[in-house]
């Protein structure tokens, strides 16, 4: 079975907890909670996903909803978690007590791996470049679910992960993302910062130290990125 999974959080610093998690099934199932890890969240998360501390007040932590006990009988290596962005995902899911054991596919490594032209690659930004939002309405209505998607809605963006891993199934089979998945990505550009857009070999010819402090001081750095510039580094040594 596959399982595509979103969730939100309560932040992005390393303490915030999930707040939100939706997911839908190759079987048709569909799953959706509200969270309290007793973590507040913060009012720029709040501004992403439109949750709000008085919206978890009264809820379970993640242990005990039905999403966790779905997730936790189908904790096996006969289901395969697909997600966009493994580390993230998996690393929060750990936070609240999800050890995952089955198989994993990570569309947004495989789009990097894919479709060399995208220049982007969060989840909303790849839902209008390769037009997934056509299928949305056909897609909701065969799970039940309410035709009108909203981005950073949990199991909107669930559903937006499986849209995303059946477009990609016209660039690679499944037994190649399940590699690609686990398979670092050499980046040629740096996408952030004041060299955004340049090309990292360049950025190591002409300011190496600002590549080395960026691996230094940024701790939540893409791993792609820090595989890439660490790559560069080493090789123009």
């Amino acid at each position: 079975m596959l399982i595509f999974l979103d969730l939100e959080t309560t932040g992005l610093d390393k303490n915030d907890k999930i707040c939100s998690v939706g997911l839908v099934s190759s079987d048709k199932e569909i799953k959706y909670d509200l969270v309290n890890e007793h973590k507040k969240i913060t009012s720029k998360a709040s501004s992403v996903h439109n949750i709000t501390n008085e919206m978890i007040k009264d809820k379970s932590r993640f242990i005990d909803t039905q999403t966790f006990k779905f997730l936790d009988t189908h904790n096996n290596l006969d289901t395969t978690l697909v997600v966009h962005g493994a580390k993230f995902c998996l690393d929060n899911l750990l936070a609240c007590g999800l050890r995952w054991k089955g198989g994993l596919i990570d569309t947004m490594r495989i789009v990097k791996h894919t479709i060399a032209e995208c220049e982007f690659f969060s989840l909303q930004f790849l839902r209008y470049e390769l037009k997934l939002y056509k299928n949305e309405k056909h897609e909701s209505l065969a799970y039940g679910m309410n035709p009108n998607i909203v981005a950073h809605n949990a199991l909107c963006d669930a559903l937006i992960v499986k849209l995303l891993y059946d477009y990609l199934l016209d660039y690679t089979t499944m037994d190649k993302m399940y590699e690609l998945s686990c398979t670092n990505v050499l980046i040629e550009k740096l996408n952030f910062g004041k060299y955004a857009g340049r090309y990292i070999e360049e950025i190591v010819m002409n300011d190496r130290k600002y590549l080395q402090w960026l691996l230094r001081n940024i701790s939540d750095l893409d791993e792609d990125m820090r595989y890439s510039i660490e790559y560069y580094l080493e090789g123009c040594l």
